[in-house]
């Protein structure tokens, strides 16, 4: 098949939405399919094929909400005039699957739209937007979700929309099967110390600040919290991203309302009030304490670090304020390490699916954000650390389901069977 993925940031840039376009497209390129990924233009993308798959770059940056400007034209022609066999749009609210929309009528061959959890369902800014949305779906020849209870599932059932399928997300064999230099003495921590871990983007949503919090309230005396994050610059194209749209704005429009807007749209979420700063700072903090053997680590290690992490992790903690369909769940399974959530996103549902965890209480927040008390999760965490039994049983419950369902290597075949099925009927 020809193969046709689109999604706002790809590699190298750094994310969930990428890495899951990136295994399915690389799966299904290394299955004899020719698969293309239509992308972003970044300064630090130094080839236009990976691993088999090639990557058609374009200059856009935005949304339907807060503008859309660069190759639009150039864009939709692309897709109008592209000779695939199937097309998957990979998340809603951005321009990769936005422009889409204006052209569904006029592309010919099967179109398939994962919705990617619509974040901003509850947002007064989108109302026109997803008033819209059902019309949209229903001109997709059919639907993937990643969670069977969410946002934007629900939203398909309540407007009657049922041409779907619930395809999990997952974590790779080949990369937690390796056999890795052990993280522990990499950075010093001894084997005997409990090691939690939280894994996210500095982006100030992802609970970096509770899950120190609960650190150093749990009743544990010895320990020590790796948070890893990758920092903008080198994972998401700084230049690319951010700073070269806003000089074309400012440039091209010279209009201070609108330039006030984009700042907003570009910034707010990923630079989240300074959250790396913050981090560094309450580290300091917790490890200039000679009163307490506890220790923070505020890292950005390479692929293979954070791979060793999980391995050796005893436990792994998720405080992010809103997710979807979080990747780091199914990565902690992969490497046989028990894990502490919030119910963000459909984490609870992969406490159901999996076994591999348990659920914090969690505090319902305004459109659709969660947030956590520290106090209960340190008793939490405290709770998993002094029970080894319950740890051990979590582990492989974790690890077999992971196994059995979660593998991506299983999830590109689910993905297949779907695009080839959409064209024999077409």
């Amino acid at each position: 098949m020809n193969i046709l993925h689109t999604v706002e940031y790809y590699s190298p840039s750094v994310g969930g939405a990428q890495e899951v376009v990136r295994q399915i497209s690389e799966r299904l390129a290394a299955r004899g399919h020719n698969v293309t990924v239509a992308t972003t233009r970044l300064k630090n993308r130094e080839t236009c094929t990976l691993n088999g798959v090639k990557i058609e770059e374009f200059d856009i940056f935005g949304n339907a909400v807060a503008g859309v400007r660069g190759e639009i034209e150039r864009y939709q022609r692309f897709l109008v005039e592209g000779q695939f066999d199937v097309m998957m749009n990979y998340a809603a609210q951005q321009w990769s699957m936005d422009l889409v929309f204006p052209v569904l009528e006029q592309i010919s061959f099967p179109k398939v739209m994962i919705p990617c959890g619509f974040s901003a369902l509850f947002n007064p800014k989108f109302q026109k937007y997803f008033e819209q949305m059902p019309r949209w779906m229903r001109q997709y020849d059919h639907l993937v979700f990643h969670a069977g209870e969410y946002r934007d599932i629900n939203f398909a059932r309540e407007h009657q929309i049922d041409h779907y399928s619930i395809i999990p997300n997952g974590a790779s064999q080949a990369e937690f099967e390796q056999d890795l230099p052990s993280f522990r003495s990499h950075y010093h921590i001894p084997e005997d110390v409990p090691m939690l871990l939280t894994v996210g983007s500095h982006t100030g949503i992802k609970g970096h600040r509770l899950c120190m919090d609960a650190f150093q309230q749990m009743d544990i005396k010895r320990a020590s919290l790796v948070i890893i994050g990758n920092t903008i610059g080198s994972s998401l194209g700084f230049w690319s991203l951010f700073i070269r749209p806003l000089l074309s704005a400012i440039i091209k429009h010279r209009d201070r309302g609108r330039i006030a807007q984009l700042v907003s749209a570009l910034f707010s979420d990923t630079l989240g009030s300074g959250c790396l700063s913050d981090c560094l700072a309450q580290a300091k903090k917790i490890n200039q304490n000679k009163m307490s053997e506890k220790q923070v680590f505020v890292l950005d290690p390479s692929r293979i670090d954070v791979i060793a992490a999980y391995q050796s992790a005893n436990l792994f903690v998720l405080g992010s304020n809103v997710e979807y369909s979080p990747l780091v769940l199914y990565e902690a399974m992969a490497s046989s390490t028990p894990f502490v959530t919030l119910a963000c996103g459909n984490s609870a549902e992969i406490v159901r699916w999996s076994g591999g965890g348990i659920v914090a209480p969690t505090i319902q927040k305004k459109e659709g954000y969660v947030d956590g008390d520290p106090a209960e999760l340190a008793r939490a965490i405290g709770f998993m650390l002094k029970n080894p039994t319950e740890l051990a049983r979590l582990a492989d419950a974790g690890h077999g389901a992971w196994l059995e369902r979660f593998t991506w290597e299983k999830i590109a075949l689910e993905y297949e069977s779907l695009y080839h099925s959409l064209v024999l009927k077409k």
